[in-house]
């Protein structure tokens, strides 16, 4: 059992900054391959961005690149998502993922493992 957990979350003004933290308890953190998602009320959980076992490959949906970077530090077991220029459609909860066996996270069938979630609210 990998246990995943986000922070970091919070409320900020139209144009602002923020980074999410995601903390992995594996032991073969090194291994996983990465992704984050999130979810607004009333929709789907979507795909916002992965990145590989060691950080040199990284995914993001159109609607975020650009703004989003997303990038680990395996020494620590820990994965982040640097948001820029946030907008109002960016408000959802945001959920850390994993893929024990390195395979690339791309839909919501992909990861093994889900954390609990951070609030993002973006106000105009």
């Amino acid at each position: 059992q990998v246990q995943l957990v986000e922070s970091g979350g919070g409320l900020v003004q139209a144009g602002g900054s923020l980074t999410l933290s995601c903390a992995a308890s594996g032991r073969t953190f090194s291994t996983y391959s990465m992704g984050w998602f999130r979810q607004a009320p009333g929709k789907e959980r979507e795909f916002v961005g992965a990145i590989n076992w060691s950080g040199g490959r990284t995914y993001y949906a159109d609607s975020v690149k650009v703004r989003f970077t997303i990038f680990r530090d395996n020494a620590k077991n820990t994965m982040s998502l640097q948001m820029n220029n946030l907008r109002p459609e960016d408000t959802a909860v945001y959920y850390c993922a994993a893929n024990e066996r390195g395979v690339r996270i791309t839909t919501t069938r992909d990861p093994d493992y889900w954390g609990q979630g951070t609030q993002v609210t973006v106000s105009s």
